[in-house]
């Protein structure tokens, strides 16, 4: 999978499937272009999430093979040709599904984290 770093310079491998689940939250929320789906992750994470184009055109390609989103060539905010990515039913069940998924590992790492007043040894 690709990766993603922090504004300064800090890098975070990112978990399997992490990225393809970022994308389809994104395109859930409307068609984009590629460069817009990136943009709104950065903005979406504060910018601590920052997803380049070797990460996710290759993304994008995988998510497409698996009939999860759809793409169609449209012309972009700044009039210039883009490839516009969309949530198909598929895409949608299989959001839900690991998004789910995902807040309960999130969850549960959560609560390993929390402080805990005593531990018995």
């Amino acid at each position: 999978m690709g990766r993603m770093s922090t504004r300064d310079a800090n890098q975070l491998e990112l978990m399997q499937g992490t990225l393809d689940l970022l994308i389809l939250q994104t395109v859930a929320l409307g068609r984009a272009h590629g460069h817009a789906i990136a943009r709104s992750i950065e903005r979406r994470s504060d910018e601590v999430l920052q997803v380049g184009h070797g990460s996710l055109y290759p993304a994008l390609q995988r998510l497409l093979k698996l009939g999860l989103i759809i793409a169609e060539d449209g012309i972009s905010e700044n009039n210039r040709k883009a490839r516009f990515y969309r949530l198909t039913a598929k895409g949608r069940k299989q959001l839900f599904t690991e998004a789910s998924e995902w807040q309960r590992l999130s969850d549960a790492i959560a609560r390993i984290l929390a402080p805990v007043a005593e531990e018995n040894p």
